[in-house]
């Protein structure tokens, strides 16, 4: 017994080191503020898949807030599946959604950035003929030899996306266990290439059983889809990609502007 609670007290000690900032005097509401900084803490890797937030009592205590008041911060957060209710352990964060700036920039450094903890599984890394798609989008000659990638990409341990690209043959060495250990983006930047811009389509689709195997997610579950064809500064293209992520723990972000 004295084991399980000596656990649950290292799980709850990082909420408990949080500082939360409730402005009374705002006319947002209270739960809404309270539920904005837990999920800004599990954006940000402050409270990390697994801690427990602790019992509503002790936290609206601590707060001077209302226990309906947490309870509605809390449920707020677990209908976007951040957090879990466990019967016997308490509420406890399950992952953070990622959100994505709608940029040319690699899902690595994104990830990397925003304190996720990305890690990276090479799924395939081998040569093949470039199929009428993958040659109209890069330029070449159908059945040119191209590079093929496949990679599954994890935040906390968990897959978070299925990433596969295509590139030029000629293009540059692609070592597998590097590419465990960074980003393809990086490899081209180190290599002397420099990414200019890109054209990308977005979609969504339901999962396949091999997809939502290796996603850990159910078939048919939502996935968010990506297709981009990366370019460098000469014009050439160098990149071609077909990603897959799941919707549940994936999302894009980007600011629309009104044209003058």
């Amino acid at each position: 017994m004295a084991r399980t609670g000596g656990t649950t007290r290292a799980a709850t000690a990082a909420v408990d080191s949080l500082d939360f900032a409730l402005d009374r005097g705002s006319p947002v509401p209270l739960y809404y503020q309270l539920a904005q900084q837990l999920e800004a803490a599990i954006e940000h890797g402050a409270l990390a898949p697994g801690n427990l937030l602790g019992n509503e009592i002790d936290l609206s205590t601590r707060l001077g807030l209302s226990r309906p008041t947490v309870r509605q911060a809390i449920q707020s957060l677990v209908d976007k599946g951040l957090l879990v209710r466990r019967r016997g352990v308490g509420t406890q964060v399950v992952h953070s959604q990622v959100k994505r700036p709608l940029e040319l920039s690699s899902l690595y450094d994104d990830l990397e950035s925003a304190g996720q903890g990305p890690t990276t599984q090479v799924v395939r890394n081998e040569r093949e003929p470039a199929s009428p798609d993958v040659a109209a989008a890069l330029g070449i000659a159908e059945g040119s030899e191209v590079i093929v990638l496949e990679r599954l990409r994890l935040t906390h341990g968990q897959p978070v996306a299925l990433l596969c690209n295509h590139l030029p043959a000629t293009l540059l060495e692609l070592d597998s266990a590097r590419l465990e250990s960074t980003g393809l983006y990086r490899m081209m930047r180190t290599a002397g290439i420099t990414l200019h811009s890109a054209h990308q389509t977005i979609g969504a689709r339901s999962a396949t059983a091999d997809e939502a195997a290796r996603l850990d997610e159910e078939e048919g579950a939502a996935l968010l889809t990506m297709q981009r064809t990366a370019y460098d500064d000469t014009g050439r293209p160098v990149e071609y990609g077909t990603h897959i992520y799941r919707a549940s723990r994936y999302a894009f972000d980007f600011q629309l502007l009104v044209r003058p």
